[in-house]
């Protein structure tokens, strides 16, 4: 959005500055989204998809168009937005497409050839405007006239629409008090704001969406499961690109790897945002130019890192990027007697990172950035990654050490292969483990199915029974209910109850000073690692799911499962867009009298971050690494779908059913993360919080020779490097740090917390944006979310709510005093300082 609106403001200046959201086509819409439309500074906000069966309510009560309070935490009206929807969706009334692609007649209003309709042409508009005008509250409507791939001739839909408003408008001498004109939607929202109307509030969100009975649009939540963990770490390296490059200035930009900037992975981004791209809606080759575009990206932000990290450093080496790590590949490493690792942390506080490399070794010492040594263990690659990689890499072992990172900064690690015959018995290798534990966690595996079985918190003396298996549910072809089948949108099991992948596993455990790692094995496509490091406070399973069998003829949709015996009412929670918890409830709907036509399908949540199931004493939560869908389809269990691979179209658009040959064509591989947190439910969001900003915004690793050439430095290379002055407290994240133009800095705040959930950490926080950074930064002007107006110029439309004190309204000040900035829980702030560069040796010499 920043980038976009930044575009507009450099190409029209304010008077390209939209005023109005407009979302025809995105199907199911998030409360977070609105209340960040509302930060921006947008007065309304309009959308086209809404569940079939909560439109015909608001349509039925005359709430098609209301206030939608997007927070619980921020003071009303900072989340408040008007929320509209559309009449057709993005589509005219019936009878009314004059295009290329169209069928429609043109309006013939000479009245001497054969083919005249003025007559007909009116009474169908008047009908429609007749039947539109009692669902809504004022006596302004709104008529879409397009849709897709509309205007590609704009003459005939013009001509028509001039003859069509003059045919209408003539009839107010005959009494019509029907009155049309050509309307944007922010002039339409102004009519409204001028009608002085009290208008409803709305105060959950629009998932899930429905449009029709069997047709529940939540099997997007997961499809390209690929793709989505892609656009995430995606994300998380482009936050790395804009730290070292707003830190650094024109050294990133331009320097001894060459010329670049973090601009071509913000445009990719930018579009993997499309609601066809992340959501995995769109046809392959389509899909495979959204990944083309993000690797390119990636390119160009590996050179900006580079460059930054040699004038950080004060040393030019032969960096290297590793980013097949995941299943064991490093050229870099494999092939290396001596290499060294640096770490970039882009979290606002310290972090322990533990680093898995690829090597042919049986025993590496590691030295930290003062030549200390770090514990470090090497473990074997197991058959599981060897089969997914193939012939990619060919390390037999991996070195595993803990690096500890500063915050928004560097370590350099030196890894060195010795030979050492004692160490090779250090990592123990057992079959059938019945239980792995550290001080914080212990799990216990049944000793009959191989299966996890309970888990405890031994800091809180706590314990959950917990079976974890992997299932799958038979994806309908359409049956007598309904023709619809599952697809690259549409979720729709043949039947409410998954099948198990398989009831016993094989396993074996690995285990060593550092970490402790059960390998299981569910089939020849299902696998998984439960590990446990030395001092984690939270379990983590890593899966690898694919490719998923197709021979029986039967599409399916993985779920990882956690059954438990919490007495969960119906209730589980899930976030949104990974800030604020909804609670969710099964079965129901917190605006209308739901009547639920899919068991499983209707269920379905977008899970973004994490979700959890909790009672009184203990609360289970998973987080994620990407985007899922997930569910508590019975009390006491918890879902989410990993991996789906599905054999015919839904007949929303794709045009092609969601197979994903992979690399091989034999179906997509999928490895991919979720962490384990067990707490009592006043404690959890304090460990969850963390954890899930962690995982948000992981440490980057880039590796060299470690025998770099002095550049730019008078004093020694710099081995560890922070650009904060201090760490920052839990309850503040550093949400972004990028230049926004030359000598200028976008810098955003955020209280990760929300009010309510923790005794710590849900409280305002207060700083000093002075004394924040080593980085000399100054002349701060606070601006709206997405930085393309000053705050204190931000003058929303105000609003009447019913059955609700109407708020009084606080226009930004023009002061701001930036040594004492005060965020409270959800709140973000945003602001643009002007930056001085260091030179190098100030650099290395601090």
């Amino acid at each position: 959005m920043t980038l976009g609106l930044q575009f507009l403001q450099n190409t029209f200046g304010e008077c390209g500055r939209p005023r109005v959201a407009w979302h025809i086509d995105p199907f199911g819409h998030s409360r977070e989204q609105a209340s960040l439309f509302a930060q921006m500074g947008f007065d309304g906000f309009f959308f086209g998809r809404l569940d079939y069966q909560d439109k015909s309510n608001r349509e039925k009560t005359q709430q098609m168009e209301m206030i939608w309070r997007a927070s619980d935490d921020l003071k009303v009206p900072n989340a408040d937005l008007f929320t509209g929807v559309l009449p057709n969706g993005y589509n005219p009334p019936q009878g009314f497409c004059w295009d290329q692609l169209c069928s429609d007649m043109p309006i013939m209003d000479d009245p001497t050839i054969e083919d005249y309709n003025v007559d007909v042409v009116l009474s169908n508009f008047l009908k429609a405007v007749n039947v539109q005008a009692p669902k809504y509250r004022s006596n302004h409507i709104v008529m879409t006239m397009g849709s897709d791939f509309q205007y590609e001739n704009s003459i005939p839909w013009f001509k028509n629409m001039d003859k069509l408003i003059n045919i209408v408008n003539a009839q107010q001498a005959n009494g019509s008090k029907v009155n049309v004109v050509y309307s944007t939607p922010t002039c339409y929202l102004s009519a409204l704001n001028r009608a002085n109307l009290s208008w409803p509030i709305k105060m959950d969100d629009f998932f899930p969406y429905a449009d029709g009975a069997h047709m529940f649009w939540t099997g997007y939540f997961t499809s390209r499961p690929a793709f989505k963990g892609y656009e995430r770490l995606s994300n998380n390296f482009l936050q790395v690109c804009n730290q070292l490059e707003a830190l650094t200035g024109e050294a990133a930009i331009h320097g001894p790897y060459g010329s670049s900037s973090s601009l071509e992975l913000r445009r990719a981004m930018g579009v993997a945002q499309h609601h066809d791209a992340v959501t995995g809606t769109a046809k392959q080759h389509v899909n495979d130019d959204y990944t083309l575009r993000l690797f390119k990206g990636w390119k160009s932000c590996e050179v900006v890192v580079s460059n930054a990290l040699s004038s950080l450093t004060g040393t030019k080496e032969n960096f290297a990027f590793c980013n097949l790590l995941n299943i064991s590949v490093c050229p870099s490493t494999e092939t290396s007697k001596s290499f060294s690792v640096f770490i970039y942390n882009p979290l606002g506080r310290a972090v322990t990172q533990y680093v898995r490399l690829p090597v042919n070794g049986a025993a590496y010492e590691v030295k930290g950035p003062s030549g200390e040594s770090i514990p470090s263990e090497v473990v074997p690659v197991s058959k599981f990654t060897k089969e997914v990689r193939r012939n990619k890499g060919n390390a037999d072992q991996e070195l595993i050490f803990p690096g500890q990172i500063p915050p928004l900064g560097f370590s350099k690690f030196t890894v060195q292969k010795i030979s050492a015959q004692e160490r090779f018995f250090r990592t123990k290798v057992k079959k059938n483990p019945s239980i792995i534990e550290n001080k914080f966690y212990r799990v216990d595996f049944d000793p009959d199915t191989g299966l996890i079985s309970k888990i405890h918190n031994l800091e809180k003396k706590i314990s959950l029974p917990v079976t974890q298996n992997f299932f799958w549910y038979n994806a309908s072809v359409g049956n007598s209910d309904s023709y619809q089948t599952s697809g690259a949108y549409i979720f729709r099991p043949n039947q409410s109850q998954p099948l198990l992948v398989s009831r016993n596993v094989r396993s074996y455990l690995v285990k060593n000073s550092l970490v402790q790692e059960v390998y299981q094995n569910f089939s020849s496509w299902c696998s998984q690692v439960v590990r446990l490091y030395s001092d984690q406070r939270y379990l983590e399973l890593e899966w690898t799911v694919g490719p998923i069998p197709i021979g029986d003829d039967k599409g399916k949709e993985i779920i990882s499962r956690f059954d438990t015996n919490l007495q969960t009412k119906g209730l589980f929670y899930t976030d949104a867009n990974g800030r604020q918890i909804l609670q969710r409830k099964r079965n129901s709907r917190d605006t209308w009298a739901f009547k639920q036509t899919e068991q499983v399908a209707g269920n379905y949540y977008p899970v973004n971050s994490r979700i959890f199931i909790k009672d009184k004493n203990v609360q289970l939560t998973v987080l994620t690494d990407r985007s899922q869908g997930g569910s508590s389809i019975v009390d006491g269990s918890l879902e989410l779908m990993v991996h789906r691979r599905l054999l015919y179209d839904d007949f929303r658009g794709v045009g092609e059913p969601l197979l994903e040959p992979g690399q091989y064509g034999e179906g997509l591989v999928v490895r991919g993360k979720l962490l384990l947190v067990l707490d009592t439910p006043e404690a959890s969001a304090d460990v969850h919080r963390k954890l899930g900003l962690q995982q948000y915004l992981s440490p980057q690793i880039v590796f060299s020779t470690g025998q770099g050439a002095p550049y730019r430095s008078q004093h020694g290379p710099t081995n560890q490097f922070s650009a904060l002055r201090a760490a920052l407290p839990d309850n503040l994240h550093l949400l972004t740090f990028a230049q926004h133009e030359p000598n200028k800095i976008l810098l955003r705040l955020e209280h990760p917390f929300q009010g309510h959930e923790s005794v710590n950490y849900s409280k305002p926080i207060t700083v000093n944006l002075k004394e924040l950074f080593s980085v000399s930064l100054s002349d701060f002007k606070e601006t709206t979310l997405a930085a393309n107006l000053p705050k204190d110029k931000m003058k929303r439309m105000q609003w009447k709510v019913q059955k609700d004190s109407n708020p009084t309204f606080e226009h930004g000040s023009s002061f701001l005093d930036p040594t004492s900035i005060t965020l409270n829980p959800m709140e973000i702030r945003t602001f643009l300082a002007t930056v001085q560069y260091r030179k190098n040796a100030e650099w290395d010499s601090r």
